[in-house]
């Protein structure tokens, strides 16, 4: 089992920056990957920004450019550093960690990003 926090949203102004955190704990060792995913209200889930075990990363063509991804494994940790926010990237952002066999959610973080 391996249980995630997320932290770090708010209410930020069109152009601004947010950077998000996600904690991970207990079977840490059997992660594959790590993802970020978003829910705009009455909208899907989607996916955003990735990073593997390995260092690989995939974001989102709709955050290319503005969103990277990093991990501090000292900490447990993952980062999504938001910038140039937009309004359309107003949502809940939820972590997720990936052991290949099941998806690890934690219970989100709201972002919203004002005109």
């Amino acid at each position: 089992q391996v249980q995630v926090v997320e932290s770090g949203g708010g209410l930020v102004q069109a152009g601004g920056s947010l950077r998000l955190s996600c904690v991970a704990s207990g079977s840490i060792f059997s992660i594959k990957a790590m993802h970020w995913y978003r829910q705009a209200p009455g909208k899907q889930r989607e996916l955003v920004a990735r990073i593997t075990s390995g260092g690989s990363t995939s974001f989102a063509d709709s955050v290319k450019g503005r969103f990277t991804i990093s991990r501090d494994n000292a900490r447990n940790t993952v980062y999504l550093q938001m910038s140039s926010l937009k309004p359309e990237d107003t949502g809940v952002y939820y972590c997720a960690a990936d052991d290949h066999r099941v998806l690890y959610w934690g219970q989100g973080t709201q972002v919203t990003v004002s005109t």
